[in-house]
């Protein structure tokens, strides 16, 4: 706030000064028009050593700096409070799982055989979850969630259905794996390369 207000100040007083240089009009009353011959008006330049040297005094960090930072506590933060935890593990009980025909081309099964499977998964109910992965999941899915907290999960990859429920498991795993999946703290020589920066 200083530095704005004593740069105000001094492009005010670079502006009177000048306005005081200038001399008045004189108009050609034969013209109707300026007599620009007469009109001088001297030119100063400002100086913003000043203002530099304030505003780069040693105990002040860049705002990009600061948000570093401020990341790497938090990244620190997040290591330590997460600790050897295991990845939680998704099983049949925790969904609900229907089944339908599934597309493609047909045989003699084609109308007959319910293969395709429409896996949902209740996010926001899962209590088995930690909040932290509950919450990352919401936010990393949140395009696939439905109104009711629930993603579903569709797989027609083989001709069985327990070949299907077996791949819509392994979908919603590599889901809670992605969430739970915390990166590890930067280390002492990352540390000093983001310092130089």
């Amino acid at each position: 706030m200083v530095v704005i207000r004593t740069t105000a100040n001094m492009i005010l007083k670079q502006v009177f000064l000048n306005h005081r240089l200038i001399p008045p009009l004189s108009v050609s009353r034969t013209l109707g028009n300026l007599n620009w011959a007469n009109l001088k008006i001297p030119s100063r330049q400002i100086s913003f050593c000043l203002i530099k040297c304030a505003a780069s005094d040693g105990k002040k960090v860049s705002a990009r700096l600061s948000q570093v930072q401020q990341l790497l506590r938090e990244a620190e933060e997040r290591a330590s409070a997460v600790g050897n935890e295991p990845t939680p593990k998704i099983t049949r009980g925790h969904v609900t799982v229907s089944f339908a025909r599934s597309g493609g081309p047909g045989g003699q099964n084609v109308n007959k055989v319910n293969t395709k499977v429409d896996m949902r998964f209740n996010v926001k109910n899962a209590y088995w979850l930690s909040d932290r992965i509950r919450e990352r999941i919401i936010q990393m899915e949140k395009n696939r969630i439905n109104k009711d907290g629930e993603i579903v999960i569709s797989s027609t990859k083989t001709r069985t259905q327990t070949g299907n429920v077996d791949d819509a498991l392994t979908k919603l795993q590599a889901i809670i794996d992605a969430a739970s999946y915390v990166p590890p703290p930067p280390s002492e020589e990352q540390k000093k390369k983001i310092a130089k920066l």
